[in-house]
């Protein structure tokens, strides 16, 4: 069964899903003029509520609505994920992610525009937006089988990405902390038995976030995501000044190793350039989401009336998520030797902070990770949420989110590699339809884009 799953699962994250994620963004910039460099200033101040606009509806501030997007978007990918790519596809692996970022800002700046555009208000659950909204409203009723198909996709991914792997990787760490701390005997049973009660812990503390809706998901994590940026920022800026000398032969490797690929070297067996930009690819759109259609889901409540102001601070998630804590996670890895070890995961970025600041560095991982899992979880919660409601009505809601905060334990004691790759599955065939979708409806992103900014400089001659 694994190695049939694995097999569909390379097939999925094989060159065609890689060409069209990389190409859409590449269309998209190109037909939106640049418009994540050239713009990046205004989405800033947008963000920062210093451009502020005069009537909203909505839910969430622009801030809060990007928290909570990237909440979900940083997690096991920033640690885990960046390791893992780096340990199978060599240091060049980072370049494709960074190739990921920039062009997936473009698309993720289309597909909140049109979540906005297209996204649906109801007077139970608030507003509600995303892939399954404006593939069946924006084209046309024909579709809603495609919307239906991702809006499942979505809510097999929040139980596998956003819930079971993440209490999974919580539990193995604290458990393993807590046998330091404590010093119990790591019998079978009694890490089982560890393992289950911090499950249960942890399902508690997500039930009372996730229960209150989106505005307490956004007041939460609005606070959560700034403080688990700086800690974890912070560490890895102290282990890269010890190893600053290194830095600019890291930059070097890490662009020459993506034409070229990288020999095998210590516990690292090669990769090819192929290997390479798979890696890269498929972990940078694990680490940003950019393409698979989640970041408008979270953007839809944000408080706005132009469509295009929701899309220019959307398309930071990517630059904040991967260009930023990615490189540095990246540049720890690389900087500090220890990507050669054979070593994968978050085990290879513990190594590599424990490598420059014995013993504190592997306290700033591990705390950095339970906060990324944490924030992982709520924002993937979300998703599942729209999902479920889109499917199956308001009432299936409730439900969801106890079944989901029910699951945390189960994936606490689960062994997981069989969840990993169908939530890999499940990602990849989410970034179909709304690729698709976001594709078709270009020439309305452009418009949109286009008398946005028309009515913006008219309005600033006045």
């Amino acid at each position: 069964m694994q190695e049939l799953v694995d097999q569909i699962g390379a097939i999925i994250w094989g060159p065609l899903t890689i060409l069209l994620l990389v190409g859409t963004g590449l269309y998209l910039s190109i037909r939106l003029r640049f418009i994540q460099l050239l713009r990046l200033g205004l989405s800033m101040r947008i963000m920062s509520g210093r451009d502020a606009e005069k009537s909203q509806v909505g839910e969430l501030s622009h801030f809060s609505a990007l928290t909570v997007a990237l909440s979900a978007a940083i997690g096991n990918g920033n640690i885990a994920g960046v390791a893992t790519a780096i340990a199978l596809g060599g240091p060049g692996a980072i370049f494709w992610m960074w190739v990921t970022a920039v062009v997936g800002m473009a698309t993720v700046f289309a597909s909140t525009t049109l979540a906005l555009k297209f996204r649906h208000y109801d007077p139970e659950t608030g507003y509600a937006g995303g892939p399954m909204y404006y593939i069946e409203r924006g084209l046309g009723p024909k579709w809603k089988p495609l919307a239906q198909f991702f809006a499942l996709c979505a809510i097999i991914a929040a139980y596998g990405t956003g819930n079971m792997v993440e209490a999974n990787s919580v539990a193995d760490t604290m458990e393993f902390s807590l046998r330091d701390i404590i010093g119990y005997e790591p019998s079978e049973n009694r890490v089982l038995g560890v393992k289950l009660g911090i499950g249960v812990v942890y399902g508690l503390l997500i039930w009372m976030v996730i229960v209150g809706g989106i505005r307490r998901i956004g007041s939460v994590v609005s606070r959560l995501v700034p403080l688990m940026f700086v800690i974890y920022v912070g560490s890895a800026l102290v282990v890269l000044g010890l190893n600053a000398e290194a830095i600019p032969g890291a930059f070097v490797q890490i662009i020459s190793d993506a034409f070229t690929g990288t020999a095998a070297t210590g516990g690292f067996a090669g990769a090819a350039v192929m290997t390479t930009i798979q890696f890269g690819v498929a972990r940078g759109v694990f680490s940003n989401e950019a393409g698979l259609g989640t970041t408008p889901i979270a953007m839809a409540a944000t408080r706005v009336d132009e469509p295009v102001r929701a899309g220019l601070v959307a398309m930071n998630g990517p630059l904040f998520d991967t260009l930023v804590v990615c490189t540095i996670t990246a540049l720890v890895i690389v900087t500090t030797g220890v990507w050669t070890t054979g070593v994968s995961g978050s085990e290879l970025t513990t190594m590599a902070f424990n490598a420059a600041v014995p013993d504190l560095g592997k306290l700033a991982v591990t705390v950095s990770l339970l906060f990324f899992s944490f924030s992982s979880v709520v924002g993937w919660s979300y998703y599942g949420d729209r999902g479920t409601g889109y499917l199956f009505g308001n009432k299936s809601v409730r439900l969801y989110r106890n079944l989901f905060c029910l699951l945390l334990p189960v994936g606490a004691v689960m062994d997981l590699e069989l969840v990993w790759a169908l939530c890999d599955i499940a990602n990849g065939l989410m970034a179909v339809p709304n690729l698709i979708a976001i594709l078709l409806l270009s020439p309305l992103v452009i418009r949109l884009t286009r008398d946005y900014f028309l009515r913006r400089t008219a309005d600033a001659a006045l």
